[in-house]
């Protein structure tokens, strides 16, 4: 049998120390933002062969356009990002690319003002602060019948907690393959941040559910062995989700192409962190709380 209550502090660390290096990164370097929020123009473009990166980069140079960078999306062909192009200079590079390699095709141009990035970003971080606010909310109206001395609203905070865990985490991973690898945030990734949200808050409430109605029952002596007792009731029914979510995931990273692949990696980070901090984060720190609760009366 796991002791995961009585092995909290170790389990705590553990999440220290997988949130640290990217909250550093965060601090260090921040997000590496696409055009979804900066502005700009992605530009695609098709080559007979494969060419070097840093030789496309002088290309734009010569262009007078700078390439901000390069990502590979299928054979041969390569993804531009820029500072928001006119018709004339998109003409200009695509011209320069082609006198050094004469079969190039530009196969599409999408461009993005930075207003409507700003827009998107600020519509994101509303979005994360009203769904955190009407969390805390519920699950503290859910949980208004767990009998005295523990509280609904440990209950949303303990979520919530465990929630920032997973985003944090997230951020923090994405902070860091942004700055060594180039990989971008975009609207996508806002997509993956709140799915994540909602799986995370989703296996807290099950782990919850049960400790609420053992509560209710009052089958074990006290907090912490109701607590205990309770996760080890329903871990199973948790892997067993999780794990199926999982392999679906693995499966479209594997065959579902480049065009959602920092999607699918951003959920996979956020579902198996959400399991995670559900059983050994949320749950422990009601019985810290608790504890904590009773010390001080």
């Amino acid at each position: 049998m796991l002791r995961i209550i009585e092995n909290r502090n170790w389990y705590f660390l553990i999440s220290v120390l997988i949130i640290v290096p990217g909250l550093i990164s965060l601090f260090l370097f921040g997000l590496n933002f696409g055009v979804d929020f900066t502005g700009g123009s992605l530009v695609e473009i098709k080559f007979a062969k494969e060419v070097d990166k840093n030789q496309i980069v002088e290309i734009g140079k010569s262009a007078k356009v700078e390439i901000v960078s390069i990502q590979t999306t299928g054979e041969n062909t390569y993804l531009l990002r820029s500072h928001p192009l006119s018709d004339e200079e998109e003409k200009n590079l695509v011209s320069k690319l082609k006198e050094k390699y004469p079969s190039t095709q530009e196969v599409s141009k999408e461009t993005i003002g930075p207003t409507i990035g700003r827009e998107l970003l600020q519509n994101a971080v509303f979005a994360l602060i009203a769904a955190t606010v009407m969390i805390v909310i519920y699950i503290s109206w859910a949980f208004r019948s767990v009998p005295k001395p523990a509280s609904s609203l440990r209950f949303g905070i303990c979520a919530i907690i465990a929630l920032l865990h997973d985003v944090l985490l997230l951020l923090g991973v994405f902070s860091l393959l942004g700055h060594f690898f180039a990989v971008e945030i975009d609207s996508l990734f806002v997509t993956a941040v709140l799915t994540v949200i909602g799986f995370s808050v989703h296996d807290t409430i099950v782990v919850f559910d049960r400790i609420r109605e053992n509560l209710n029952k009052a089958s074990f002596k006290t907090f912490e062995e109701t607590v205990s007792h309770s996760i080890m009731q329903t871990l199973g029914r948790s892997l067993n989700t999780s794990l199926t979510v999982v392999l679906v995931l693995l499966a479209l990273l594997l065959f579902g192409g480049t065009s959602i692949k920092w999607f699918v990696v951003a959920l996979l980070i956020g579902i198996i962190s959400g399991t995670y901090s559900s059983i050994f984060n949320a749950a422990p720190l009601l019985v810290v709380w608790q504890k904590w609760s009773e010390r001080k009366k």
